[in-house]
């Protein structure tokens, strides 16, 4: 958890009306559950539960609403939000250890352009592909082009925007912060020991386009949904016009823990590239109250307390919250910490868990460096000259926000205009130069 005095910008770039962070301290349960993909039975790999305690293996809306608690901060919120775990395969013994989560994991909750609708009741939907192994967008280790330029190079499909929803963001809180969905692939070991010592975030979009009327799921838990053609925003497909509320997962592990111990980390469904991340949602909200919210909750704060409907949860109280079904019997034995030598499930760990209907062979890409802070202009020799520093260009200004950079809060909760990073200008229109993001604690709210 981050200190609660800790805020987002409140400055937005055009378009952006407001947001709002749903803090989960806690998670009701680490198992191989998912009700969306395997309702009724066990899935194949371990998640990280976040949200209501009526969650359980053929969960519906109504049952996470008539759940006793939540692990998240808004009493009126009894949605189920869920993901896979991570972990670490050492190489030297063979085993694997779940990597620690810090701090729970954060849902925002951005409001794009007018007339957003509520999740309607029943509500589901999924984001990512578990089977993905293989980037199809170019060179992974280089940013994305300009996203003024993807239409062009006709890479606006729902394939294609679907691999620049994930994102595994480096955390140094010495160093300026990179921007939100920068990374898509999960770095090495090697270059998470030398670079991120507070960390990697995790980071995942869900589709904001919906085709409306009664479509609350379908077969494959995504077509009744669809990403605006520049991911974040931008534009719905004729065939999805009605925009919700767009929903992002951030969810921090703990990778310093295993510095200095050879190995890999891995998804719990066995993938080391991170290409087949993806994240799990069912709506637990009242549909009209979701609505009052989305119409009344503009701070552009970010803060849950900042809405005059929330009521607020401490967070000893979503911390104590856990799963009041009991565990299918196949389950109620399983080792999902470690140390073990397979993962839960006997899936294939490391490389040969790199599998799927998308190919590749799971090799690491190469890191993106970390934007490293500016540093002055080194003066040209007389005698031997070096070349001459490349002026930066003021940038423009984004058109979506950098949700992921945590601003430190003043007295008047001002934070520093933003300015662009090194590499983040060429990845994105802009990116917000903020005050040191500070070390997760243990107080009272999330970040």
């Amino acid at each position: 958890m981050i200190k609660s005095a800790i805020a987002l910008s409140a400055a937005f770039a055009a378009g952006v009306d407001a947001f709002w962070r749903m803090e989960c301290p806690g998670r009701i349960g680490l198992a191989r559950l998912d009700p969306i993909v395997n309702p009724g039975d066990v899935s194949n790999h371990v998640h990280s539960i976040h949200g209501s305690s009526g969650f359980y293996d053929n969960s519906s809306c109504s049952d996470l609403m008539a759940g006793d608690c939540t692990s998240c901060r808004v009493k009126q919120d009894k949605s189920s939000y869920w993901h896979p775990a991570v972990y670490f395969k050492n190489t030297d013994t063979g085993k694997i250890e779940l990597v620690e989560q810090v701090g729970g994991m954060l849902a925002y909750y951005l409001l794009y352009g007018d007339d957003i609708v509520a999740f309607p009741d029943g509500f589901r939907m999924l984001s990512g592909n578990t089977e993905r192994r293989k980037y199809t967008l170019g060179d992974a280790t280089k940013p994305d082009p300009d996203k003024s330029t993807w239409g062009s190079l006709g890479q606006t499909s729902q394939e294609d925007l679907a691999q620049r929803a994930i994102g595994f963001n480096c955390l140094n809180y010495d160093r300026d912060p990179e921007p939100t969905l920068y990374r898509h692939y999960l770095p090495d070991k090697s270059f998470l020991d030398q670079n991120c010592k507070n960390g990697l975030r995790f980071e995942i979009m869900f589709p904001s386009c919906w085709k409306g009327g009664n479509a609350i799921d379908s077969p494959n838990h995504m077509d009744h949904v669809a990403f605006p053609d520049l991911v974040m925003n931008g534009a719905c497909p004729k065939s999805h016009p009605h925009r919700l509320p767009s929903l992002m997962y951030e969810v921090i592990w703990n990778t310093n823990q295993f510095k200095g111990k050879n190995g890999h980390f891995m998804l719990s469904n066995g993938d080391t590239t991170g290409y087949g991340y993806h994240g799990d949602f069912i709506t637990g909200w009242d549909e009209a109250f979701l609505q009052k919210a989305v119409k009344t909750c503009t701070n552009q704060s970010g803060r849950i307390e900042d809405c005059p409907l929330f009521d607020i949860l401490s967070e000893s109280e979503v911390s104590n919250c856990a799963m009041q079904a009991p565990l299918p019997q196949a389950l109620h034995k399983e080792n999902v910490e470690g140390p073990m030598m397979k993962l839960p499930g006997n899936g294939e760990s490391g490389h040969k868990g790199d599998k799927g209907d998308k190919g590749g062979k799971g090799l690491y890409p190469l890191p993106i460096p970390v934007p490293a802070p500016a540093k002055e202009p080194v003066k040209e020799p007389v005698e031997e000259p070096v070349k001459e520093p490349v002026e930066e260009q003021e940038p423009s200004t984004p058109d979506y926000p950098i949700v992921g950079q945590i601003f430190k809060e003043t007295s008047s909760l001002a934070a520093e205009r933003p300015a662009p990073t090194h590499l983040a200008s060429a990845a994105l229109d802009a990116a917000a130069k903020v005050a040191p993001e500070e070390k997760p604690t243990t107080s009272a709210a999330a970040t």
